[in-house]
């Protein structure tokens, strides 16, 4: 199971996972609850396969890698000539062992040289409605549910595409395990979000490196560094801890970041003057952050900024008043 990579015209990095198929099946409108939970428990319960070594092959590259003890494998490829920037590449997969002959095709992204800024977003409660603050009932409605029947947050699919303006990079960065990729893609490619690497998490490894830095600092760290000339918009939620994490990204890197979007998710006062103290702490740096309602008061304000045409908020609006 390959995931999204995203890379460089000189490097593509690519990661994945070996398991034993489930037999899980497309996800249809008119499913029963009761599959979706059997589903739902079929992907936790994951049977990966260490110590399986996978070939990857890129134009005349080709290399092994031996999954971990988790089933997950990450691979380098060197193009011998430049990959072509703004597309996706494929790269060729095939199981060596302990079968031989099971393939897929992985792809890496490329950013053009004309985007103006990549976009890093979370998803729960920032693209998806998902309750993350109270976890019993967020756990229970991703069970009950699927990529067809799981709801997007009103608008946000309008103002990403308009974010994205075919060229700006997105990158979704969340703590789901790497176990809900596959229905997330569904999701994403169902709302017609715009494509880009989900990097999610190994539960396995953060709970025994609990002390280990923020998984989502980690990522966009590594962004950062594989685009140093390519600043970033940051989108999460107040829910909890994104206006924390990205204010702390800001002051790592105060020339690097050009706005912060923070969907407002149940505020109590307390947790409204911290975030105010936030926005604050990162004015000095010229990086707003922002605390918005909704995607429509968050894509006027990127219109104000310049950051997408201001003739794209009425499909913003329509978005959001569409059921």
């Amino acid at each position: 199971m390959p995931y999204l990579g995203y890379g460089t015209p000189a490097k593509l990095t690519l990661c994945g996972r070996v398991l034993r198929d489930p037999g899980i099946r497309p996800a249809r409108s008119a499913q029963s609850r009761w599959r979706s939970l059997v589903e739902f428990y079929k992907r936790l319960e994951s049977d990966e396969v260490p110590a399986a070594r996978v070939r990857a092959r890129f134009q005349e590259i080709e290399t092994e890698v031996v999954t971990d003890g988790e089933g997950y494998f990450s691979v380098e490829l060197t193009p011998v000539h430049e990959a072509e920037a703004g597309v996706w590449h494929d790269v060729g997969l095939e199981l060596v062992h302990p079968a031989a002959g099971v393939r897929a095709t992985g792809k890496v992204l490329v950013p053009s040289a004309s985007a103006r800024f990549g976009v890093v977003s979370d998803i729960d409660d920032t693209v998806i409605v998902s309750g993350a603050t109270r976890k019993p009932s967020m756990l229970l409605r991703l069970a009950l549910s699927n990529a067809r029947t799981r709801k997007p947050f009103k608008g946000v699919a309008a103002f990403y595409r308009a974010l994205h303006a075919g060229v700006n990079p997105f990158f979704y960065v969340s703590k789901s395990p790497w176990n809900l990729y596959e229905p997330l893609l569904e999701f994403f490619v169902r709302q017609r979000l715009p494509m880009g690497p989900l990097l999610l998490r190994d539960y396995g490894r953060q709970m025994i490196f609990a002390r280990a830095p923020s998984h989502k600092v980690v990522q966009i760290e590594r962004i950062l560094e594989t685009y140093p000339q390519l600043k970033l918009i940051l989108i999460g939620d107040s829910g909890e801890h994104d206006p924390e994490i990205y204010s702390q990204v800001v002051r790592s890197h105060p020339d690097r970041v050009r706005a912060i979007y923070i969907r407002s998710v149940r505020l109590r006062p307390s947790r409204v003057a911290a975030i105010e103290r936030l926005v604050a702490q990162v004015a000095p740096t010229g990086c707003q952050l922002v605390l918005a309602p909704d995607s429509e008061f968050a894509a006027a304000h990127a219109a104000a900024e310049g950051l997408m045409p201001a003739s794209e908020l009425r499909a913003v609006h329509a978005d959001k008043t569409r059921d």
